[in-house]
């Protein structure tokens, strides 16, 4: 019954660690500081967190890009403290991992021990190589710094923060904190682990400071940030920089070239941008979301790779993930959780295995009909918890040799207003059948050349794919709508 009550509450419990806290080795600075884990505890966290990570939100599947993010991440990392000579030999052998995640968020970030991801969404919005190693080097640099442990040494039990890491501050992957799902607890206080500005501000450093001596323009990464900042302001989600754990996006774009200069100075040339090779990459990557993995169709959640639907209520939320699918009220009080049972073979075992955990009173439970083909079957019950009673309905279907089931639940005062979704939803689980639906694919980042000069707009195709606006792709593009575009300069045109 954890996992309902992981769900139903909008918070997740920090784990306190200033009890097995000792005086460790910063490889950044070489000065012992009180440390919430021992290194060897990093390791193991990341490692631990970095399945779960991977399970839930899901590799972009695509060889040379993975093989290029850890090429480029060894790049920057062999001029980290993490592989100094003067550095512990303890920090110089751990192995660090670059994973690129299937998500068309823009955001970054790491775990301890030295695991680091970026999204498909980050890549898309860079233009040269010098851009995205800077990022690489931000990230390198909290592993370095062990910003995790120093961070959790002070978080207070129960406090509710951001992503530690993400290079926006605001979500996680386009969740909203609260939404963060199905993640262990030692997870889900990483995720919830948010950085000083301090902290961000050492690890801007750090990333100029391994990019520069890597060879690559580290003032670029300054355009990255403008992005960042043009991004927030489409949105409307702007963070103001005395209200953000993390600088502003205004504010970095400004420091990094001032960094990058100190190491010019200091003999650094920075002169590989690396933009053709880098722009080459991103060809035929996807941009924006994945209609292949599930997407909203009018009032409808439509999966075209495994051929079915099921209905939204009017005025619910849609939160997709590669591991579920969540609907949540308007009001927050109501959640619908659809995932694949892998280890049942009937909806009634799928049923019954659910609610033979403890805490459950089971109210009533029977065999049904999805749309009155598929077999399903179903039990109302009620969550008994500390934190107060859930009243549930768990639905199971049989389709095309899976099982799927729903756990949608609210609180006992809410179930009659909602009693009309938790079982109409998945009664009407069916057979997706719209060939157009079946048959639709991603959008794709295409390399044009332009032919003239001229705006930036006049070279914008006349339908946007995946209801994307000009300025966003001004924006990918780091350009403006209006600005000149001379010919022969290559644009990045996502096509579906």
């Amino acid at each position: 019954m954890r996992q309902i009550i992981r769900h139903s509450v909008l918070f997740l419990s920090v784990i306190l660690f200033a009890s097995a806290c000792s005086v460790q080795k910063n490889p950044v600075s070489g000065n012992q500081r009180l440390m919430a884990y021992s290194w060897s505890q990093e390791v193991q966290i990341g490692q631990e967190v970095d399945r779960e990570m991977v399970a839930e939100f899901g590799l972009y599947d695509d060889e040379t890009v993975a093989n290029y993010i850890t090429e480029l991440g060894e790049k920057i990392l062999a001029e980290s403290h993490m592989r100094r000579e003067s550095t512990d030999q303890q920090f110089r052998e751990t192995e660090f991992y670059f994973r690129v995640l299937d998500s068309p968020v823009v955001n970054a970030f790491a775990l301890p021990g030295g695991y680091v991801y970026f999204t498909r969404g980050l890549m898309a919005h860079m233009n040269n190589e010098a851009q995205l190693a800077v990022v690489v080097g931000h990230e390198i640099g909290h592993v370095a710094a062990r910003h995790a442990s120093q961070r959790a040494l002070r978080q207070q039990f129960g406090q509710i923060a951001i992503l530690g890491g993400a290079i926006l501050g605001q979500e996680f992957l386009g969740l909203p904190g609260e939404s963060i799902l199905n993640l262990s607890s030692q997870a889900a206080q990483l995720i919830f682990l948010s950085y000083s500005r301090d902290a961000e501000r050492e690890s801007d450093r750090l990333g100029v400071e391994y990019t520069a001596m890597a060879g690559y323009a580290a003032e670029e990464g300054a355009a990255f940030f403008t992005s960042l900042k043009r991004i927030s302001e489409e949105s409307g989600q702007a963070i103001p920089t005395m209200l953000s754990s993390h600088p502003d996006p205004g504010e970095r774009e400004q420091n990094i070239p001032r960094l990058a200069e100190q190491w010019r100075e200091r003999g650094y040339e920075q002169n590989i941008r690396n933009q053709e090779e880098y722009l080459s990459l991103l060809e035929g990557m996807v941009f924006g979301e994945d209609p292949r993995q599930g997407f909203q169709n009018e009032d409808q959640f439509v999966h075209p790779e495994l051929e079915f639907q099921f209905p939204i209520p009017g005025n619910w939320q849609l939160i997709n993930q590669p591991q579920q699918v969540v609907l949540v009220s308007d009001e927050g009080d109501g959640v619908i959780i659809f995932r694949i049972d892998g280890e049942s073979e009937s909806a009634e075992q799928s049923v019954r295995s659910f609610i033979q955990q403890d805490g459950i009173s089971v109210n009533s439970q029977n065999a049904a009909t999805s749309s009155d083909e598929y077999t399903a079957y179903y039990a109302d019950i009620t969550v008994s918890q500390q934190e107060g009673d859930l009243r549930a309905i768990i639905y199971s279907v049989e389709f095309d040799g899976r099982v799927y089931r729903f756990v949608n639940y609210t609180s006992p005062n809410r179930f009659s207003a909602y009693e009309s979704a938790l079982t109409g939803v998945p009664g009407q689980f069916d057979r997706l059948t719209d060939q157009e639906l079946l048959n639709i694919q991603p959008a794709r980042i295409q390399l044009v050349t332009t032919d003239r000069s001229d705006t930036f707009r006049s070279f914008l195709p006349d339908e946007l794919p995946m209801n994307l606006t000009p300025e966003r792709l001004a924006i990918i593009n780091q350009v403006h709508l209006d600005d000149t575009i001379e010919a022969g300069t290559t644009l990045k045109i996502p096509s579906q």
